[in-house]
């Protein structure tokens, strides 16, 4: 990681677990990034909120990471709030796997959306460079939950919704990367690996 150099990231869901493992990883590179926005649903103060599944919330804090971006754009934006329910085939309801969706996939789609424009300005002051991080890239923090073809651990931990949420952010990523591509984004999902963090009916 010596060599790794980007100007600007965005995190969700930064307040604990795996995005707050995340900002502390930038802050100590060696090179971090010249800015980093690490952004959670209820911080202490006004700076750094964004709700995921508010679209005030998002386009407020799209605003607000303009303004110190200075026509730079945004390098790296990686979504990675998010939450489980514990549920079972036989328990899940309409009401929980709607709550988990609403985080899990529709959030990232909607924060995508709203910082695409500063995405493809990165893009675009970097033209020189391929695909990466460096020039503008979308990273979903997806899960091996999400598989379809593993199904990973279904005899411990069943979690309907959290399982679709997932697969689904997989899709959603796909699309991404075939419509933002031409604009010089690179997207993918990531699985962490096994990481200990609390996401029952609490957002990361």
């Amino acid at each position: 990681m010596e060599g790794f150099k980007i100007f600007s990231v965005l995190v969700t869901g930064s307040d604990r677990g795996i995005g707050l493992g995340l900002v502390q990883r930038f802050v100590e590179l060696p090179h971090p990034p010249q800015l980093l926005f690490a952004t959670c649903r209820n911080p202490e103060g006004p700076e750094g909120q964004l709700d995921v599944t508010d679209p005030h919330s998002i386009r407020a804090a799209a605003k607000e990471v303009e303004k110190y971006l200075t026509g730079c754009g945004l390098s790296l934006l990686i979504n990675n709030a998010g939450i489980a329910c514990a549920t079972t085939l036989a328990s899940e309801t309409a009401q929980s796997m709607a709550a988990v969706y609403a985080t899990n996939t529709i959030g990232p789609m909607l924060v995508c959306q709203a910082f695409l424009p500063l995405l493809k300005r990165a893009a675009l002051r970097n033209l020189c460079l391929k695909m990466s991080c460096r020039k503008a890239a979308i990273v979903n923090m997806s899960s091996s939950y999400g598989s379809i073809a593993t199904v990973d651990e279904w005899d411990w931990h069943q979690d309907v919704g959290y399982r679709c949420s997932k697969a689904a952010l997989n899709m959603l990523t796909r699309c991404q990367s075939l419509s933002y591509s031409i604009c010089g984004i690179l997207c993918v999902s990531l699985h962490p690996g096994d990481v200990k963090t609390h996401l029952e009916a609490e957002k990361d």
